[in-house]
């Protein structure tokens, strides 16, 4: 009995000891996944170079370069295809995070296929090719101001007759000296 004691406990010690070894050796893992994904950058550049937007891992815009070409463009052009860029250069970052936790964890490990989920519902789907005809309700929604001739005029209510004004109230009237009561004491002393 006294025996058996002493080799439970070496295989005891032996499992713990192989657990440490596995725990450390997953940790160097995803130390790297994580440098490896902290590195990631993604950059896009519009058609004619002009814009050239640089996003992080986080998604976040680490760099936004304008040429002198950029400022011929309107401004709700040109902040739309900066937008465009940056969805675009978001888009491409699940991808390159699976590629990372896949050479460093491996995909089957859950907490990488969580890390890899997260990116896919965090980050858009590619935006439209700007060269792509607007759906109508699509994007940004145009203002009108008068009449266009192939839309009928809308009919305005006339004006009914006109209605009589309410009369303000009238100011508080001030009081004289001789309108005060006998407990007013504003002309002499409140002490007698």
């Amino acid at each position: 009995m006294h025996e058996d004691f002493g080799t439970d406990i070496g295989a005891a010690e032996r499992m713990v000891r192989e657990w440490q070894e596995r725990a450390a050796e997953k940790a160097e893992k995803f130390g790297r996944m994580q440098q490896r994904i902290e590195q990631i950058s993604v950059t896009e550049s519009s058609r004619d170079d002009a814009i050239q937007v640089t996003v992080g891992s986080n998604g976040i815009l680490r760099n936004l370069q304008l040429s002198e070409k950029a400022g011929n463009r309107p401004m709700a052009k040109l902040s739309a295809e900066i937008m465009r860029l940056v969805q675009a250069a978001q888009a491409k970052l699940p991808d390159l995070m699976e590629q990372a936790v896949a050479d460093t964890v491996g995909l089957d490990d859950p907490a990488a296929q969580h890390v890899v989920g997260r990116a896919r519902e965090q980050f858009p789907d590619p935006p439209e090719d700007e060269d792509e005809p607007r759906r109508p309700g699509s994007g940004v929604q145009e203002m009108r101001f008068g009449i266009d001739d192939d839309e009928e005029p809308q009919q305005r209510p006339r004006p009914t007759a006109p209605q009589q004004r309410k009369q303000p109230p009238a100011p508080p009237r001030r009081r004289g000296p001789d309108d005060f009561d006998d407990e007013d004491f504003s002309s002499g002393s409140f002490l007698r």
